[in-house]
C-alpha cells in the first residue's frame, strides 16, 4: 500500500521514486516488522498470560525445562501479524509470488493455531492429530505446487538447480515438481517445528536463512545479476525479498522476547508458519538444495526424530538419549544456552556456505 502511495506521489515529487527499489523496501520491511513486533509484543504477552495460555512441559524431558511450565505460548501470532502487515505495506501487491508466500504462511499458521488452541485452551494434550495436521498441510502444499507449475512460463521456473554448477539444471516435469514442492514446504514446516524446543533455538536460524533467501530472491529476480552469477532468472521473484525482510525483522523482534529465559514461546502457530514460509520462497527461487545446506540444523533435528523412531520400532534401541537432537545434547550435560548458541554458530557457517554457491560455480 505504501508502494502505491509513493508511486502516486512520485508523479509530482521525483524523490519518492526511491521507494521503487526492492533493496530499500526490503530494509524498510525488516525495520517495520521489528517496530510493529516491539510495539504489540508486550501487550500480546500480557494478554496470553492473563488468559493462562501457558506451555505444558514433558515430564520425561530435561528436568531444567520444568520451570518453563506455564510460560505463555502461541506467541508466533506476533510474528505472523508483523509479517502480514509489513508485507502489505511495502510489497508490490500485484505480484502473485507475494500472495503465494503470504497465503501459504497464513495457511500453515492457521493449522498451528488450531493445534495450539486445542492444547492450551481446550486442555487436549494431543491437540490436532498428526494425521489431521499432515492432511491440511498436504492440501495447502499441493495447491501451492499446482498453482506454481500452472503459472510457470519458463523452464527454469520448474527445473531442479544444482548448486556449484553453472549449467546443471534437471528438468522435473509437472509431477516431480509438485512432489518436490510438497516435500520442501511440508518438510521444512515440520522440521522448524521440531527444532522449536529451546529458547531462541528455532527463531535465529529462521532469521538468518530468511536474510539469505532475500538475497537469492533479489538476485534471481534481476536479469543482469542472475545471468552474471549463473543462477536461474525468475521474473518477479525479486519482490519476495521484501517478504523475507519482514520475516527477518519480525523474527529478530520475537527473539527479544524469546531469548533465555523466554517470556513467550512461538508455539505451532509460529513454527509451522515460518517453516512453510522458508519452504515456499525456496521453491519459487529454485534453491531447494541450498535450503538443505543452510537449514542443516533443521535437517539434523528432523532426521534425529526419524532415526529414533525407526530404530526403536525395528530394533527396540534408541540411538539418541532423547529426540529431537537438542534434547540429546542437553541430557549429555550441555547447558541450554550452549546448545542454542552452538546451533546458531553451525547455522551461520551453513548459511555462508549456501551463499557461496552464488559465486562458486
Amino acid at each position: 500500500m505504501l508502494l502505491i502511495l509513493s508511486q502516486w506521489i512520485a508523479e509530482d515529487i521525483r524523490a519518492f521514486n526511491v521507494f521503487s527499489y526492492i533493496t530499500l523496501r526490503t530494509m524498510l520491511a525488516a525495520l517495520t516488522a521489528l517496530i510493529i513486533s516491539f510495539l504489540i509484543g508486550p501487550a500480546m504477552i500480557r494478554s496470553l498470560t492473563a488468559r493462562k495460555i501457558g506451555q505444558s512441559v514433558r515430564d520425561d524431558g530435561p528436568q531444567s525445562h520444568l520451570v518453563k511450565a506455564g510460560t505463555p505460548t502461541m506467541g508466533g501470532a506476533l510474528i505472523l501479524i508483523a509479517v502480514m502487515i509489513t508485507t502489505l505495506l511495502w510489497a508490490d501487491l500485484t505480484n502473485h509470488y507475494v500472495w503465494v508466500a503470504l497465503l501459504t504462511t497464513l495457511g500453515f499458521g492457521l493449522i498451528g493455531w488450531v493445534d495450539d488452541y486445542r492444547k492450551v485452551m481446550q486442555r487436549n494434550s494431543k491437540g490436532l492429530s498428526a494425521a489431521a495436521k499432515i492432511f491440511w498441510q498436504s492440501i495447502i502444499a499441493l495447491l501451492v505446487a499446482t498453482y506454481l507449475v500452472m503459472t510457470a512460463e519458463l523452464p527454469q521456473q520448474t527445473d531442479m538447480i544444482v548448486p556449484f554448477f553453472k549449467e546443471v539444471a534437471i528438468p522435473l516435469g509437472t509431477t516431480l515438481f509438485i512432489l518436490l514442492t510438497y516435500l520442501v514446504i511440508v518438510g521444512t514446516s515440520n522440521a522448524v517445528n521440531l527444532t522449536d524446543g529451546l529458547d531462541g533455538l528455532a527463531i535465529m536460524p529462521t532469521v538468518m536463512i530468511s536474510g539469505a533467501l532475500a538475497i537469492f530472491a533479489y538476485l534471481a529476480g534481476h536479469v543482469v545479476f542472475a545471468k552474471y552469477l549463473g543462477i536461474p532468472h525468475i521474473p518477479n521473484a525479486g519482490e519476495l525479498a521484501v517478504f523475507c525482510g519482514a520475516l527477518a525483522g519480525a523474527g529478530l523482534a520475537f527473539l527479544w522476547f524469546n531469548t533465555n529465559p523466554a517470556e513467550v514461546f512461538m508455539g505451532d502457530v509460529g513454527a509451522l508458519a515460518l517453516g512453510a514460509a522458508l519452504g515456499v520462497v525456496t521453491v519459487i527461487v529454485r534453491q531447494e538444495i541450498v535450503l538443505v545446506i543452510m537449514g542443516g540444523v533443521f535437517v539434523m533435528e528432523a532426521l534425529s526424530v526419524m532415526i529414533q523412531v525407526v530404530s526403536y520400532k525395528l530394533f527396540g534401541q534408541r540411538v539418541f538419549r532423547m529426540a529431537p537432537l537438542h534434547h540429546h545434547y542437553e541430557l549429555k550435560g550441555w547447558k541450554e544456552n550452549q546448545v542454542v548458541v552452538r546451533f546458531w554458530i553451525i547455522t551461520i557457517i551453513l548459511v555462508l556456505v549456501g551463499l557461496s554457491t552464488l559465486k562458486l560455480r
